[in-house]
């Protein structure tokens, strides 16, 4: 039995009518850039989050990107985010001009560490941006309670949490900005690259959808210069329709992970995924911890299992930031943990008798 780490085809086969007809409708009406369609997900998105705004643009790192560059943030800043994400949230700053100042994480849920934060903080930080990782919201309310004490925005990077809540109010909403990436293994996944923020900020908002469009809020009226970050009509047309099925797509995905728990339980050498009190955790990834990893990951390869690992290299511990010159003990817990973490199978489509198969295949390996 061959079990795809993910699979992209079901979901499209449950909707295929309706996302067949909403692109031929933007192609009926060549409405490839902008218009209704982005108009409708923009608000739709909005309303859904629970925020005034939606800016929506070309995929979740520019989402990033323009938010910084909206607050003013540029060089000799310094921004605080976490030791262990995909370089996104990372490179960002640097491309903002300022200088990423990373912090370790805690060692059951894999966020930011809000006990490490503040002796991060110098005159010269400028905002915080944790992560909420693998589907799961980070320590959000204590994150923001050190950035009000220290008066520094936050920024929440959501996008592997689409409409994850943290007691139960949804991630994107405790900071001045949420960011958002619909790439199409995300759990709300346009059929390309696709990417938006929001904010409550009525000036923060203009000037982050004037960055994304050349510096322009009238058409060849520039009053700063921008990028040329815009939301494709067909990725929004996919986008609405799937937003309609977002919330039964993300407790599939809790079903599913409630099997995997439940056929995992009591394999000591297998951590599986701990949860955060008071959260509702919406499993972009399941992931877990073994010392055997990567015999693991062969080993399930062998029996047709896809898995891939979620991130194999702390950011800090990059080539590419050599130059902050970081070394593993600087980070312990990620360093340990980027040799420990294995991502199974997980969409909503996935059945119990292919869960099953995956986990005996990990009992037969330890065993």
């Amino acid at each position: 039995m061959n079990v795809p780490f993910l699979d992209l085809k079901a979901q499209y086969l449950t909707i295929k009518e309706e996302i067949d007809e909403a692109i031929r409708s933007v192609i009926d009406r060549s409405a490839y850039i902008r218009g209704a369609d982005v108009d409708e997900f923009e608000r739709a998105f909005a309303a859904k989050c629970g925020k005034k705004h939606c800016v929506s643009c070309a995929n979740g790192t520019d989402a990033i990107y323009i938010i910084l560059k909206a607050m003013g943030i540029g060089p000799g800043d310094e921004v605080i985010t976490v030791a262990n994400s995909w370089i996104s949230t990372s490179e960002t700053i640097t491309q903002a001009g300022a200088r990423p100042v990373f912090v370790d994480i805690d060692p059951d849920y894999y966020h930011i560490d809000p006990a490490l934060i503040e002796a991060k903080i110098t005159p010269r930080t400028r905002a915080v941006i944790p992560v909420h990782l693998f589907g799961q919201p980070a320590a959000i309310d204590a994150v923001a309670d050190i950035c009000r004490h220290h008066g520094l925005p936050l920024v929440e990077d959501c996008a592997q949490a689409h409409f994850a809540e943290y007691g139960g109010r949804r991630v994107g909403t405790f900071g001045v900005a949420g960011t958002f990436s619909f790439y199409p293994g995300k759990n709300l996944g346009a059929y390309g690259d696709a990417g938006a923020l929001v904010t409550d900020d009525d000036e923060l908002a203009t000037r982050a959808l004037s960055f994304a469009n050349h510096g322009s809020l009238q058409k060849h009226v520039h009053e700063r210069e921008g990028i040329n970050s815009r939301l494709d009509g067909i990725q929004a047309a996919v986008l609405n329709v799937k937003l309609k099925y977002i919330d039964g797509w993300n407790e599939g995905r809790r079903r599913n992970a409630a099997i995997y728990d439940r056929l995992l339980a009591g394999l000591a050498p297998v951590r599986t995924p701990r949860v955060r009190s008071g959260v509702s955790h919406i499993y972009h990834l399941y992931v877990i911890g073994t010392d055997r990893r990567d015999e693991l990951a062969a080993h399930l390869k062998n029996e047709g299992i896809g898995t891939q690992i979620h991130y194999p290299t702390a950011l800090p511990l990059m080539p590419a930031y050599r130059y902050l010159g970081h070394a593993p003990e600087d980070f312990p817990v990620a360093a340990r943990m980027q040799d420990r973490i294995l991502s199974l199978p997980m969409y909503p489509e996935l059945d119990e008798e292919r869960i099953a198969h995956v986990c005996g295949a990990i009992k037969e390996f330890f065993q």
